[in-house]
């Protein structure tokens, strides 16, 4: 099992196990931390050093911070990796993926939009208009990500377009040259994390 796969099913199972103490505790565990907190200690503790895989999640064995992007971003990264993985998606797809959640949550999963779609949620800012599921499907990385996918292979002729060109076609922001910005760092979280480059 790589390196992602093992952060992605670690993270399902933290979920479960938030999910079972009930809507309370997992919104503020008793130890008054939130889960992106806990789930941040929990992928620094698996990802220390000789903790994470070559081949996985990353070449550098020591790897803590990829650019401004720390644990608990590598982690949001590492789950859309692995879901654009499952459905068979090229790397660049997969880095598309990484920079557009960069471009739209900085690699957070945020339970709030802006002004522009106040009811966006999650990595990928999607919003509530029955096209990306439930409120907890946005708010899952694996579910939002593998939503966002969907979306990008019904983007006809995207290897021939740029990579944010791509991005807008699927989230159709203001600004179609947004994400321009994100893809030097989504090149290198995904090349640090998988040891695969565009």
């Amino acid at each position: 099992m790589d390196a992602v796969t093992a952060i992605t099913d670690r993270i399902a199972g933290i979920r479960g196990t938030i999910a079972g103490l009930g809507s309370a505790a997992a919104a503020t565990p008793s130890s008054g931390r939130s889960f992106d907190s806990i789930l941040a200690t929990e992928i620094a503790s698996r990802s220390g050093p000789g903790r994470v895989g070559t081949r996985g999640v990353s070449a550098n064995p020591s790897v803590q911070r990829v650019g401004a992007y720390g644990p608990e971003q590598l982690a949001n990264a590492a789950a859309i990796i692995a879901a654009g993985k499952a459905m068979g998606l090229s790397v660049r797809d997969q880095t598309i993926g990484v920079m557009t959640a960069m471009g739209e949550s900085s690699l957070r999963v945020v339970d709030h939009g802006d002004a522009a779609g106040p009811d966006s949620r999650g990595l990928f800012q999607q919003r509530a208009n029955g096209a990306w599921g439930s409120a907890s499907d946005r708010m899952d990385p694996t579910t939002s990500a593998t939503n966002f996918f969907t979306a990008l292979t019904r983007v006809g002729g995207r290897d021939a377009m740029t990579p944010t060109a791509v991005a807008h076609a699927v989230q159709r922001n203001a600004d179609p040259n947004h994400y321009a910005r994100y893809w030097d760092d989504a090149v290198a979280v995904v090349t640090t994390l998988t040891g695969s480059r565009v």
